[in-house]
C-alpha cells in the first residue's frame, strides 16, 4: 500500500514532472533522462529499503526477495523506456543542421560535420595614382580589383567542392570550380578548374599578398587551368607534393579549354625541413621547386607592370608552336614577425611567325622582405592581429612594413621578328615599398609605392618611360 501510494504521488515513473517541464521549455528531453532515472530510483530504493527493514507492512505471502525482484524488474523496464526515448531524440537531433557565423564566414553543417556548406568571399577596392606621368599616358583610377564570393562545402566527409567567380574590373569570370576527395592525406584527388602548382606567389591567396600586385615572376606561370591533380603530404607535413595534368594555360593567363590534343604536366615539391624540430627560428622555413612541360599552339602571353600597364606583347600573328616548359625554384622563411620570400621562374616556348621558328626563354625573379612592427607572427597565409582595431580601448590592430625587388627579362631573340622593339620592352626592373594595416582578421588597408624602369620599348630604340605608381587598397574578407 505504501509503495503504491508513493508511486502515485510522484506522478509515476514514466510521467515524471521533469519530463513535462523540459518538454514545455526547451523541447529537449535527453538532457533530463539521467535526472529522471536518478529521481525515480531514489524513491524506489528508499521504499524498498523501508520494506526490507520492516517499516512498511508487506503483503501476506510475499517475501522481501520477491518484492525486490518485482521492483528491480520495474526499474529495468523504466530504464529501457528512457533509453528508447533518448534514441529517438538523438535521431531527431542528428537531422537538425547547425548554423554558425564568425570571422571565417558563414556555414551550415550537420552535427558530425560530414555535411557542410560555407559562404565566404572577399572584396578589394583599389586606387591607382601614376606619379610623374610626363606624357600623360596613364589614367588615375579607382576600381574594384577583385569581388569574389566563395561557396565551399563538404559532401559526406571525404568530398569537398569550391566555386569562386570574380566580378572585379567590370568583368565576370569563373576562377575556381572543382571537386576534391580526401580519403587519404597522402593522395588527395582534385578535378576541375583551379591554380596549377607552379608559381609560389601565384599559389598564395590574394587576401594574403604582401603587396597589392603580385611580382613579375607570376607573369611567367599559369593563373588557372582545367585539369586533374593528385596532392598530399608526408612526415606530418614536412614534405608536400602536387602532380597534375592540365589543358595548358598561357603564361600569366587562365584557360577554360584547349586548342590541341597535347596537355601540360605539372609537378611541385615543397618541404618544411625543420617543421617538427625544436629549432623555433627555422620552423617557418620552406623550400621547393616546381615546373611544367607540354606542347602548345596558339596564344602567347603579354606582360604587365605593377601599375597594370602592358610593357611587352608579341607582334600580331605570332603564335606558340611546339614545346613549352617552365621551372620555378622557390622559398620562404618566417622567423616570428619577420618574413622573406624569393622565387625564380624560367619559361621557354617555341614560337613562329609563319616562316621563322625560335625557342624563346623568358625569365623573372623576385626577393621580398617584411616585418610586423606590432610583433605578430608573419606567415605565408597573412598576419592575424592579436588585438583588433578598437581605439576606445587603445587597440590598433597589426602593422606591417615590406620591401621588394623584382625583374623580368624577355629573350633577346624575340626582337625584331616576334616583338617590336619600338613598343615592347626587353626588360622590366621594379622596386616597391609597402605598408599593411590589419584592423582585424577580416579588414585590411594597404598602401604601396612601386617604381619600374624599362630597357627598350620606346620609339627609336629608347627606353620606355619609368612608371611610378602609388597603389592603395581596402580589403574585406570573410
Amino acid at each position: 500500500m505504501a509503495i503504491a501510494y508513493a508511486y502515485r504521488t510522484t506522478g509515476g515513473l514514466t510521467d515524471h514532472p521533469l519530463k513535462s517541464l523540459t518538454d514545455r521549455t526547451t523541447g529537449r528531453y535527453d538532457t533530463c533522462v539521467e535526472e529522471t532515472m536518478s529521481s525515480n530510483r531514489f524513491v524506489i530504493y528508499a521504499l524498498t529499503a523501508a520494506l526490507l527493514l520492516g517499516t512498511v507492512p508487506a503483503r501476506a505471502a510475499v517475501s522481501p526477495e520477491d518484492r525486490w525482484q518485482e521492483l528491480d524488474q520495474k526499474i529495468r523496464i523504466l530504464e529501457r523506456k528512457l533509453e528508447q526515448e533518448k534514441e529517438v531524440n538523438d535521431k531527431e537531433a542528428a537531422k537538425r543542421g547547425i548554423v554558425e557565423a564568425g570571422e571565417k564566414g558563414f556555414s551550415l553543417r550537420s552535427p558530425d560535420g560530414s555535411w557542410q556548406l560555407k559562404l565566404r568571399g572577399y572584396l578589394q577596392a583599389d586606387g591607382r595614382v601614376y606619379l610623374d606621368d610626363k606624357q600623360d599616358a596613364f589614367t588615375n583610377d579607382l576600381l574594384l580589383r577583385r569581388v569574389r564570393p566563395i561557396i565551399e562545402g563538404t559532401l559526406g566527409k571525404d568530398y569537398q567542392f569550391r566555386i569562386m567567380p570574380d566580378f572585379g574590373r567590370g568583368k565576370t569570370e569563373l576562377l575556381d570550380a572543382y571537386l576534391q576527395t580526401s580519403h587519404w592525406s597522402a593522395a588527395q584527388v582534385r578535378v576541375g578548374k583551379f591554380k596549377p602548382p607552379v608559381g609560389l606567389e601565384r599559389l598564395q591567396s590574394a587576401t594574403a599578398l604582401l603587396f597589392i600586385e603580385r611580382a613579375l615572376p607570376t607573369s611567367l606561370v599559369p593563373n588557372r587551368d582545367v585539369g586533374l591533380q593528385v596532392s598530399g603530404e608526408f612526415g606530418d607535413g614536412v614534405v608536400n607534393y602536387a602532380l597534375g595534368v592540365f589543358n595548358g594555360g598561357v603564361d600569366g593567363g587562365s584557360a577554360d579549354g584547349d586548342r590541341n590534343d597535347d596537355k601540360d604536366g605539372a609537378l611541385r615539391l615543397f618541404a618544411h625541413p625543420f617543421k617538427n624540430t625544436g629549432i623555433a627560428a627555422l620552423k617557418g622555413l620552406g623550400v621547393g621547386v616546381a615546373g611544367s612541360y607540354g606542347n602548345q599552339v596558339g596564344a602567347l602571353p603579354f606582360f604587365k607592370s605593377a601599375g597594370q600597364q602592358t610593357f611587352f606583347k608579341y607582334i600580331t600573328g605570332i603564335s606558340a608552336d611546339g614545346r613549352r616548359w617552365r621551372v620555378a625554384p622557390q622559398a620562404y622563411w618566417y622567423p616570428g614577425p619577420v618574413g622573406f620570400l624569393a622565387e625564380y621562374v624560367r619559361s621557354e616556348q617555341d614560337v613562329t611567325n609563319g616562316t621563322v621558328t625560335r625557342n624563346l626563354a623568358n625569365q623573372a625573379w623576385q626577393v621580398a622582405a617584411s616585418w610586423v612592427v606590432t610583433g605578430e607572427d608573419a606567415s605565408f597565409k597573412g598576419v592575424k592581429p592579436i588585438r583588433v582595431f578598437d581605439p576606445k580601448n587603445g587597440a590598433w590592430g597589426a602593422l606591417e612594413v615590406a620591401g621588394r625587388y623584382n625583374e623580368l627579362k624577355v629573350d633577346s631573340d624575340a626582337f625584331p621578328f616576334f616583338a617590336d622593339p619600338d613598343s615592347a620592352a626587353q626588360k622590366a626592373s621594379a622596386w616597391a615599398a609597402g605598408l599593411n594595416w590589419y584592423l582585424s582578421r577580416n579588414v585590411k588597408v594597404a598602401a604601396n609605392y612601386e617604381q619600374t624602369t624599362f630597357n627598350g620599348g620606346s620609339t627609336g630604340g629608347g627606353d620606355r618611360e619609368t612608371e611610378k605608381v602609388l597603389l592603395s587598397r581596402v580589403q574585406v574578407a570573410y
